[in-house]
């Protein structure tokens, strides 16, 4: 069945690792009949976490979609992973969903990742609702957590469900504040109760904290209200909806996803209070020219699908898109924006969990799948060729933590290398590049548990095993000093022997990291068509320095003199000199190391600025200032070596509890500190005997 747009709901669930949202999603698909029974993340048979990585380690690792059908309306559940490796699968939530519910459980109050996803909300303007879980769990504080919540975002929080406590302070039913009314859940069944006598006071001041609020969204709301009339049912939904949208409303729902208690109150909110997509997040869409408009998110204009995610397995790959103008039906030729090449769409499909069902079109604001499109990308824009538009990109974080991947059996590198790029398509947050210098492949992720998944995919999905080492520095090596050697290849065996003979003179420069050769030879003591076999030689010499191997940089070869021989003299033996005067002359050249150094800016809450600056002297860093942002966080700018900087995003999660962010990019070399050159040195030397 399809359904129109204003009657299709796209909420994401966001919050902490562990506050309940696969629960809760299980809840809502029991209530509806989708399920006949409700699996436990613990046990692994849940509907949204049916990856077997998902299933190993009882966490969501991916966004899955598991749309429910209440009221007449279709609501997308798009439950997202909590744990902060896997923030590029809520980035691609946050694309498809109108709305967020961010779930906190009652046990935890405001935690970091009710604070990232509120901040995420707040950088899209999106509306939100807050549905406090686990209220009926020993040790749970609602209480606690609501005056958290207060405290921490204002009066924009508006309960409009609140739990009844028994006399042993244990939570056995719900009251809705708007229609004053309470329901107690028995055997998975809601069951209206009178609302207790003791509740009565707290209902009346509920109430009159929503009626202040719906006060606030209009003028003539306003009057009514100073005037001392009442509201009627149907302009306290219209306040709300409006509250919501305008963002000045945060409502606060409350509940137990294991007994379903609260999850027809929160479907009820759903479609009452939350925008459909027509009313949603507008879009922006950089047209053929280049220019940017708005995206008008409309049933009836051509035909825009926007690739939010992609899922590839053993049973092929399939495209999520959300539709965003327009009908689109399976076989219909749409044009890539990005590749500009036009595509026939394959088979249309609705997504529930790892459950598919074939539909013949997709509507406007539906999310669905289509199966089959190798040449299309996560952030591709299908369109129609009357309408050609691009619209923007999920922001994916920068990947900050890198390891140098390679298999357990030589010769699987191309097996490891196709396997993380077969990955790479369903999950863009993370990078690979092969480093030719220091012949590693470098992988960089989220963070340790994201690297972690991504080896256990290599091994299960494409049966290759791989080891993590830690990334080399590509370090340089320059002279300090002036010295000039002589260079000197002399061979005879029987027939023609060889012989060159050169001096050269070694000078440091500054000019350019390039090496320079240059010649002053007078009177043609070596003659000129040596030259070039000279300044080869000397090229392929300082690919390996003397201190650890490193290339040499810096470096001018100046070729002043030596000696020939009318038959033996070949390029080769001048080659072969010039490498012996190399070799000869750079060790007592006063030789040094230089090491990369990047910049680096970090974003952290201002408590946690000493910590880390402390952290970044031991890290030789210099810190050249510091901005703050406005929102009670601090970007610090430091100059650090890229040596110092292998575990930093491990490290920084734990100094700032997940609060602080990093970005790092290389800016230059600088001489290595005479500690910091041992150890490198000493590492070398570990990596040749290997």
């Amino acid at each position: 069945m399809s359904y129109s747009v204003q009657n299709i709901r796209n909420v994401c669930l966001l919050g902490h690792s562990g506050s309940g949202k696969t629960a809760l999603t299980e809840s809502l698909l029991y209530m509806t009949g989708v399920i006949d029974r409700m699996g436990r993340a613990a046990d692994g048979n849940t509907l949204c976490d049916f990856d077997p990585e998902e299933v190993k380690r009882q966490i969501s690792i991916s966004t899955a979609v598991a749309p429910v059908e209440y009221k007449g309306c279709r609501i997308n559940v798009l439950d997202t992973p909590g744990a902060f490796d896997f923030a590029g699968e809520v980035m691609e939530a946050l694309r498809a969903a109108d709305a967020a519910v961010i779930v906190c459980s009652a046990k935890d109050g405001v935690s970091v990742g009710l604070e990232k996803a509120w901040k995420y909300c707040e950088e899209r303007n999106m509306p939100r609702f807050i549905y406090i879980s686990k209220t009926d769990e020993d040790n749970s504080d609602y209480n606690a957590t609501y005056e958290a919540l207060r405290e921490r975002f204002g009066n924009k929080i508006a309960p409009i469900v609140v739990p009844i406590w028994n006399g042993d302070k244990k939570v056995t039913g719900l009251i809705d504040v708007l229609n004053k009314r309470a329901y107690e859940m028995k055997n998975l069944k809601r069951v209206e109760i009178e609302v207790p006598a003791d509740k009565a006071d707290v209902i009346e001041e509920f109430n009159e904290a929503l009626k202040e609020s719906v006060a606030e969204t209009s003028e003539e709301f306003m009057e009514k209200f100073f005037g001392g009339e009442d509201f009627t049912y149907a302009e306290m939904i219209q306040g709300l909806r409006q509250g919501v949208r305008d963002l000045s409303l945060v409502p606060v729902m409350c509940g137990s996803a294991v007994n379903c208690m609260g999850s027809l109150m929160l479907m009820d909110n759903i479609v009452e209070l939350l925008p459909n997509p027509a009313e949603g997040n507008y879009h922006k869409a950089t047209k053929a020219d280049g220019t940017t408009e708005e995206f008008v998110v409309s049933p009836g204009g051509v035909p825009t699908a926007f690739v939010f995610k992609t899922v590839s397995d053993q049973y092929g790959k399939y495209s999520y898109v959300k539709v965003l103008s327009g009908t689109i039906t399976s076989d219909m030729p749409m044009v890539n924006s990005r590749t500009g090449s036009s595509e026939k769409l394959g088979r249309l499909y609705l997504i529930r969990g790892k459950k598919t069902e074939e539909v013949k079109e997709l509507g406007c604001g539906e999310i669905g799948a289509i199966a089959k499109m190798d040449k299309v990308k996560t952030n591709d824009t299908l369109c129609d060729t009357r309408k050609v538009v691009a619209l923007k990109a999920i922001p994916f974080a920068e990947p900050c933590y890198s390891v140098a991947i390679a298999p357990k059996t030589r010769g699987q590198e191309d097996k490891v290398a196709q396997g993380l790029n077969r990955l790479n398509e369903e999950d863009p947050s993370f990078s690979v590049v092969s480093n030719a210098e220091t012949h590693q492949m470098v992988l960089s992720a989220a963070g340790d548990i994201q690297v972690d998944v991504l080896v256990s995919k290599l091994k299960s999905r494409f049966n290759v095993e791989t080891e993590l080492k830690p990334v080399r520095v590509a370090y340089r090596e320059k002279i300090r000093k002036t010295v000039q050697k002589q260079g000197r290849h002399k061979k005879q065996t029987g027939g023609s022997g060889q012989f060159g003979d050169v001096w050269i003179r070694f000078e440091p420069q500054t000019e350019s990291e390039e090496v320079i050769f240059a010649e002053e030879v007078f009177g043609g003591s070596v003659p000129r068509n040596f030259f070039p076999a000279v300044e080869k030689g000397i090229r392929e010499a300082c690919v390996h320095g003397p201190l650890a191997g490193y290339p040499v940089v810096n470096l001018k070869a100046v070729l002043y003199d030596g000696s020939y021989h009318p038959v033996d003299s070949s390029e080769i033996a001048f080659k072969t000199a010039a490498q012996l005067a190399f070799k000869a002359a750079l060790p007592e050249a006063n030789p040094c190391l230089m090491e990369p150094v990047g910049e680096l800016k970090v974003t952290v809450p201002d408590s946690y600025m000493g910590d880390v600056i402390g952290d970044l002297n031991k890290r030789r860093g210099r810190v050249m200032g510091m901005d703050p942002t406005g929102d009670g966080e601090q970007i610090i700018t430091a100059e650090v070596p890229m040596g110092e900087m292998s575990t930093y995003a491990i490290d920084l999660r734990s100094m700032t509890q997940s609060r602080g962010s990093f970005v790092f990019h290389f800016v230059r070399y600088e001489d290595c500190p005479p500690a910091a050159q041992e150890k490198a040195i000493a590492e070398a030397k570990a990596l040749a005997e290997e």
